[in-house]
Formats: structure tokens, sequence, C-alpha cells
């Protein structure tokens, strides 16, 4: 399928998920993100979720790696250039929701593409090929380019890949790994 028909399918999954079907498939999420091998990172970048997206919540995932003494990344939305800027966040950044309620850092630190060890990446879809389906506007894809290329890039989602996305364009950028809910070992 193309990226737009599964957006459409994807956000429409998403928003039919229960509360406790999503608190369910977080928390599996979230063990596969606690047994990962961190040793050799420094900087972690996370997306805020958008509570009304029913996005991961990513909260959790925060505390954790600051347990683990890891700097957080996040960002803060360009809609004129569809662009990221990073900073960082720490106990006392203030966040202020952007005008699609997203939270975003107010007067933090700004941060270095090149400064990060891991990137988490928010994501409606993926395929076998690890390429995904966002929200269309190439934010994460602009972002992804300037990150240096041992920089780990790990899509977060609810869903399990798919077979291919059929219109995978050439900036389109390959994850590295895709955690999402699956049975345990």
């Amino acid at each position: 399928m193309k990226k737009q028909t599964l957006r459409n399918i994807y956000k429409q999954k998403r928003a039919d998920l229960s509360l406790l079907e999503i608190k369910k498939l977080q928390q599996n999420i979230y063990q596969q993100i606690y047994s990962l091998d961190i040793s050799n990172i420094k900087t972690v970048h996370l997306f805020l979720s958008l509570v009304k997206f029913k996005e991961i919540d990513t909260q959790p995932i925060i505390n954790y790696f600051r347990e683990q003494n890891k700097e957080i990344v996040v960002s803060k939305c360009n809609f004129k250039d569809n662009t990221l800027a990073h900073f960082y966040l720490d106990e006392n950044t203030k966040l202020v929701l952007n005008k699609f309620e997203a939270p975003e850092p107010e007067d933090a630190k700004p941060a270095l593409e090149k400064d990060l060890d891991l990137v988490f990446v928010p994501l409606l879809i993926s395929d076998n090929q690890n390429f995904r389906v966002g929200y269309g506007k190439g934010f994460y894809d602009r972002f992804l380019a300037n990150c240096r290329k041992d920089c780990k890039k790990i899509g977060l989602n609810f869903f399990a890949p798919i077979a291919k996305i059929k219109d995978v364009d050439n900036f389109d950028i390959p994850l590295d790994h895709i955690i999402y809910p699956k049975p345990l070992v």
C-alpha cells in the first residue's frame, strides 16, 4: 500500500485502541526498551507524545534514561520549513503546547544532531525494510539525514510491520530497528 492509505488506516487503528489496550501494549514496548544495551549511549533523543493522537507515552522512557544518567534531547517543530530544532530536557525544562497540542521545550539549552547516540522515532506503521509512515510532513526524515551514521534509530509503534510500503522515496531514511509489542522471552 501507499503511504497516504497506510496513514489513514493506522491513524484509525490507533484511535480505536482502548486505554487499557494502550497500557498493555506500552508495557510490552517499555520492557523491550529497558532490555536494550545502552552501555555506549550518552545522549538519547525522544519525542514528546501527542496525547490526542494516542501516541506511545514516552515519559516512562524519559524517566528510565534519566535514571541511567543519560542526557535527554527533545525537539521543537518549525512549521514554516518542516524542520526540528533540538533541546536538552532536564527536570527544570518548561514545556508548552504548540498549535497542534504537542509539548515543546521553552528556553532550553540547544542540542546538536551530531551529539545524539540514539533516536526514538514516532510512526504510524513501518515495513519489513524498516521504512516508516509518519504524519507526512517529513520532519523526521530531514532530522535523521543529519544524524551521525552510527546514531541508532529506533521506531516505536503499537503495530507489527507490514510487508512493504510501496511509495518509499529517495529521501526516506530506514530505521535500524522497530520496537512493537511482541512476546517477551
